[in-house]
């Protein structure tokens, strides 16, 4: 009986090589991003100290005062308190009319003091009375101040009071605002040039702050007017300049 069965030819046997190729590209990936993370990480801590210089600058700007602020009043005495009160509000009125006639508003114009006191001897004995009444008055036309006081003084009388003139600039707006691009000018100016010195130039800006001045009004020394005889002129007055100044201090970066 004939065996008709095929021999079993011998072989080497195979295995799948998956997994040690998946494990290269997964280290391979891997390694590209923490490069590339470092990569950023360097690139940010090279831009972050940007070098910088710090400066100030100042800028001054003259203005001519618009206002002017004084103290007028009146003194009287009598043998009575009444007496001396009475004729007291009979000048003040007359002066308050004055002013008004002079571009003087009632809102321009405040009481700022009120006094009434007995006149004694060396011994003690009371002589008489005294009043005193006082208006502090605002006038936004210094070219009229003159007259206005001459027109009190010539009102009152012997009795007529001024204690001293302010001036004053109403807005300082528009000053400001000049001075303040003057101190910028000024401040970039100097930042330049330390910035030429040191081999580089500026940039940008990165902080500014600026201190203002504001104008200080100018008092001018009281004084009394004793009498209106012989006064013909207003009183000359001359309000002068002022000074707005402003400071700025400026961070700039450099390249």
């Amino acid at each position: 009986m004939t065996d008709h069965s095929a021999p079993i030819s011998g072989g080497r046997s195979t295995r799948s090589a998956g997994p040690p190729q998946l494990l290269i590209v997964l280290v391979t990936a891997i390694l590209i991003v923490v490069v590339a993370i470092a990569g950023i990480e360097i690139g940010h801590s090279q831009n972050a100290a940007a070098a910088t210089i710090s400066v100030s600058g100042t800028g001054t700007i003259q203005g001519q005062p618009d206002t002017a602020s004084f103290n007028i009043g009146v003194h009287t005495t009598n043998a009575t308190a009444l007496g001396a009160e009475k004729s007291n509000s009979q000048k003040i009125a007359a002066l308050i009319a004055a002013l008004k006639l002079n571009g003087v508003t009632s809102k321009e114009m405040q009481t700022s003091g009120l006094n009434i006191y007995q006149n004694t001897n060396n011994n003690g004995v009371v002589t008489g009375f005294s009043v005193d009444n006082s208006l502090t008055v605002t006038m936004h036309h210094v070219s009229k101040v003159g007259a206005a006081i001459d027109a009190a003084t010539s009102a009152v009388g012997n009795g007529i009071q001024l204690n001293g003139i302010t001036f004053s600039i109403t807005n300082q707006s528009t000053l400001l605002a000049s001075a303040r691009a003057k101190a910028m000018k000024n401040a970039r100016l100097t930042a330049d040039q330390l910035a030429r010195a040191g081999g580089s130039h500026v940039t940008g800006i990165v902080r500014v702050s600026d201190q203002e001045n504001p104008v200080t009004p100018v008092f001018y020394g009281g004084y009394a007017v004793s009498s209106a005889k012989g006064m013909r002129a207003p009183v000359p007055i001359q309000g002068g300049s002022q000074t707005v100044t402003v400071q700025v201090a400026v961070v700039y970066t450099l390249g």
